[in-house]
């Protein structure tokens, strides 16, 4: 079985309170693009996990793919599986890839093992994943609160825009993003806000990690500035960082001559 997780960008970003089980509440819009990471699970006589294209750090055994198996592995009499991931989604970027694939392998293996897991169920499963997760198992905007989990689909109107996203060769820790925000109550809410035209937006609609990111990493700034320049009518950094989206338009022919060549820039007509 063959699958493409997708990722997402977050239209608005506000953490809105430290919890007593040490998360944070937030409010967000998860809004799904179509950059693609390849997901392949067949059964195998043995387990055996294997990665393409971008570098991830760190143990396989700690990829969230992985840790997807092994819940439903602890639950449920399923075979050993071979698993290949062909990574497109950058990490540390705030576009969710790592939360995503996972969610899209607990979906993989409910349909290849005919395990009729209920929907509540794996949003369970992908909750204990990451806080991004459940948003996966969805895959259309919606407007989020909680951790994140707790969810309502939301009209948003993009499809005249073009959206360019740009991804620095910069890696944000989510953890130490989350440990130097300042948690706020936000004025107006966000789902709210989204119903105003797109040009609006701006100064209105705020992501509460560019002010740590932007201080730590000047050059995540610059690109939302360019962005601005090149006439996006709206600019954000997505989740905690690192790539910037700006929504156009039209289409932006040539945009990546405005960044460094080790820049990533997708493009997507929304």
């Amino acid at each position: 079985m063959i699958t493409y997780p997708i990722a997402k960008i977050n239209i608005g970003l506000l953490v809105t309170e430290k919890r007593a089980d040490g998360f944070h509440n937030l409010e967000t819009i998860f809004y799904p693009i179509q950059m693609q990471d390849v997901l392949e699970v067949v059964e195998a006589d043995e387990f055996k996990f294997s990665m393409s294209g971008l570098d991830l750090d760190g143990d396989p055994n700690d990829n969230l793919v992985v840790k997807a198996y092994n819940l439903i592995k602890n639950d449920y009499q399923i075979p050993a599986v071979q698993i290949h991931l062909h990574k497109n989604i950058p990490s540390g970027a705030g576009l969710g890839g790592g939360s995503s694939d996972a969610a899209y392998m607990l979906l993989a293996l409910n349909d290849l093992f005919s395990l009729k897991i209920s929907e509540e169920k794996l949003m369970d499963y992908a909750l204990r994943l990451g806080s991004d997760c459940p948003f996966f198992l969805k895959g259309r905007p919606v407007y989020a609160t909680g951790r994140g989990e707790v969810m309502q689909d939301v009209p948003v109107e993009l499809k005249e825009y073009y959206l360019i996203l740009v991804k620095p060769p910069v890696h944000v820790s989510t953890a130490l993003a989350y440990q130097n925000i300042v948690p706020q109550k936000p004025r107006l809410s966000l789902k709210g806000l989204v119903g105003f035209a797109v040009g609006k937006w701006k100064g209105n609609i705020l992501n509460h990690f560019e002010k740590y990111v932007f201080q730590e990493h000047p050059e995540v700034a610059q690109i939302k500035k360019t962005l601005y320049d090149q006439g996006a009518a709206f600019v954000l950094m997505s989740g905690s960082g690192s790539a910037v989206y700006g929504l156009f338009r039209s289409e932006k022919r040539g945009i990546e001559n405005y960044f460094p060549k080790d820049y990533q820039v997708f493009r997507q007509r929304l």
